[in-house]
């Protein structure tokens, strides 16, 4: 039985349906993303699935006593108090209780003008009701939270960064012992060891969880099912994040293919209804009706949203040398973010910036762009430098301007690449339309504000482009526009990013904060860095642990084979030094296993087709069990995959080489 069931749910904001006669089943044991773009009600609908709102019609059905828990996205700029008393806010009245017993500990230890015997009886009286209460086992569960997210319980919540205080929230939320945990963006703002620790420990629980993420990396390692919400509706794919991308892009074919259709003979009954007198006055009524009908399909029809059409103002080009800095260093106080660093930077590289909030990430930008006097060494400039800076602050907005004034400065016409353009035009290309253009920024999304921002930074001519986190809020797909144009950007990039994946596709050289001011270079992204530097083994290990065998980012189906199995053969000091000869059954079996593995992927194509049938979900629930045993067979695929890759390269590794 489904843990939560959503039955013919819809919700509006305005003229569209945000969610159109939704019908959704959640059970135990699943990772679930909701995937979509920026405003098509991912949110909402994890709101619904919480009991936070309730749609406008329909019905939202749980099990009884389901126990549920909700993260945010944003976290709560009123919470104070001890990390502690926050994280055992979780428990109700029995959670302030344990927090008072706790401070009051607290000051028993270090009763210095404090009224000794009052402490006492007040402790006396916690202790009592706590025995009344079961609250010694439930003092243990908060302290064993602490433990397993490697939180200091006296430490206070707002002196915390941003990271730390989504662990603690995190906390309050996993002592409630969830069946369901429901997370809304919980890798926003967390730099990247955040992001991998939250990825790994998230894979450990043991209830079903709920997610919506734009950070591919940790959406791939994480799901295993994913709701796609599109235009008020929703498609289901079970198995992991680059079959629903396969899947999801099939589907949009047929739709496009079915759109011309319908269009087609949409024009040829239009022209039949226009034809002369004679026509009309013998002309069929039931076709007429059927025309009618037809053009309300049509104006009924949402058609899916366009993406992006984003274009950088290029200056002219900058001098080879752009920026050359020679054993800079610079710290505040006795904390030092840059010791004895150089670097050269010519055109056309693309420079990634990879360290832990708060190390100096943003200083050292500053430092290259000549903001900061390094403090030890110099920095020269190339010539001709046009710089662009995109500022994760935002601090470049006016807040009493309209979103198309913050870009233009008023003015209705711009200049782009030597074209006169329109400002409502060039917002269009952005995704803005005319009404959102017109509005103060104050009423704009986080990924309509990341949006503008990049509106009007592309807009100011420019060689040398420096974005500072500009991946926040943004959907996937205008995220993979944003790459292309940057890798194809002939100037110079400097990216200061979280996103993993953002980074392997984008730059050229990764420069990585070791804290203490250590910085190194490094060719390539983020996974090259865990190559070059030693780590790649130690995260493969842990990825193929918590995923049952497929790889570091979730793709269990690889179309090469071999190359897989070199790479762990190389990467595994016993396994290249100790090789066994096969014994004949395992030699058979290791044969059998391709023949196995393209068995398994083309019935699994064959479900998923199946499955992308809309026809498909009228049968959800009905008594007819083909639906149920359909999905149910899909994921016993995906499992069987799963394992017969990991039992093929485990077969390899064991060969004696040739």
């Amino acid at each position: 039985m489904a843990l939560i069931r959503l039955n013919s749910a819809s919700i509006s904001f305005g003229d569209q349906p945000v969610l159109d006669g939704v019908d959704l089943a959640i059970d135990a044991d699943q990772r679930i993303a909701l995937v979509g773009r920026n405003g098509t009600g991912k949110s909402t609908l994890l709101k619904i699935l919480a009991g936070m709102i309730k749609p406008d019609s329909g019905e939202r059905t749980t099990v009884k006593n389901l126990r549920l828990a909700y993260l945010q996205q944003d976290v709560p700029v009123d919470l104070e108090g001890s990390i502690y008393s926050v994280v055992a806010s979780g428990l109700a009245d029995l959670g302030t209780l344990l927090s008072e017993f706790q401070a009051t500990t607290l000051l028993l230890a270090d009763p210095a003008g404090h009224d000794l015997p009052a402490l006492q009886d007040k402790l006396a009286k916690q202790q009592e009701q706590l025995d009344n209460n079961d609250g010694w086992r439930l003092q243990s569960q908060v302290e064993e939270t602490l433990s397993r997210l490697q939180l200091d319980g006296n430490q206070r919540f707002e002196q915390l960064s941003g990271g730390l205080k989504r662990r603690v929230l995190l906390g309050r939320a996993l002592l409630q012992d969830p069946q369901i945990l429901l997370l809304d963006e919980p890798t926003n703002h967390l730099d990247i060891e955040s992001v991998t620790w939250l990825e790994k420990y998230l894979s450990g629980l043991r209830c079903t969880i709920a997610f919506v993420t734009h950070d591919r990396a940790f959406l791939e390692s994480l799901a295993n099912r994913i709701i796609d919400l599109d235009r008020g509706h929703i498609s289901d794919w079970p198995g992991n994040y680059q079959r629903y991308l396969q899947g999801k892009a099939d589907l949009l074919k047929n739709e496009e293919e079915s759109n011309a259709l319908f269009d087609k003979k949409l024009a040829q009954e239009e022209t039949w209804i226009r034809q002369g007198i004679k026509a009309r006055r013998t002309r069929n009524e039931g076709r007429v009706r059927a025309l009618k009908k037809l053009r309300q399909e049509h104006a009924q029809r949402r058609n899916l949203s366009g993406n992006a059409n984003m274009q950088v103002n290029q200056a002219a080009r900058s001098g080879k040398k752009v920026i050359e800095a020679s054993n800079i260093s610079f710290g505040f106080e006795d904390k030092k973010l840059v010791s004895n660093f150089s670097l050269t930077l010519m055109r056309g590289d693309k420079l990634g910036l990879i360290g832990p909030n708060g190390v100096g990430k943003s200083t050292l930008v500053n430092l290259l762009l000549g903001k900061l006097e390094p403090q030890q060494g110099e920095i020269k400039h190339g010539t001709n430098l046009e710089i662009a800076y995109f500022d994760q602050m935002r601090s470049v907005l006016r807040p009493d301007l309209s979103a198309q004034d913050n870009v233009s400065g008023g003015k209705d016409m711009i200049e782009i690449n030597g074209e006169t353009r329109h400002i409502i035009g060039y917002m269009q290309e952005f995704l803005f339309s005319p009404e959102r253009a017109r509005a103060p920024i104050t009423a704009l999304s986080g990924g309509e504000t990341n949006r503008l921002m990049l509106a009007k930074l592309f807009l100011q001519p420019s060689n040398v482009l420096v974005l500072d986190e500009p991946t926040n809020d943004l959907d996937i797909e205008t995220l993979e526009l944003l790459e292309d144009l940057l890798a194809n950007y002939p100037g110079t990039v400097i990216l200061i990013s979280h996103d993993r994946s953002f980074i392997d596709n984008v730059v050229t050289s990764t420069i990585v904060f070791n804290g203490s001011g250590k910085l190194a270079e490094f060719v390539g992204g983020y996974t090259d860095w865990l190559q070059q530097s030693g780590q790649s083994g130690k995260v493969a290990s842990s990825a193929k642990k918590k995923s049952g065998g497929k790889n570091s980012q979730g793709k269990a189906a690889q179309s090469s084979k071999q190359p897989s199995a070199q790479i762990e053969k190389a990467n595994d000091p016993e396994k290249s030094a100790k090789p066994i000869k096969l014994s004949y059954k395992l030699q058979r079996e290791l044969e059998q296993l391709p023949q196995q593995i393209d068995k398994l992927e083309e019935e699994i194509s064959q479900l998923e087709k199946t499955m992308s049938d809309p026809d498909f979900y009228k049968n959800q629930d009905t008594d007819d069990s083909s639906f149920n045993d359909t999905v149910e067979r899909a994921r016993q695929a995906a499992a069987e995959l799963d394992l017969a890759y990991q039992r093929w390269d485990e077969l390899e590794s064991m060969k004696t080489p040739e």
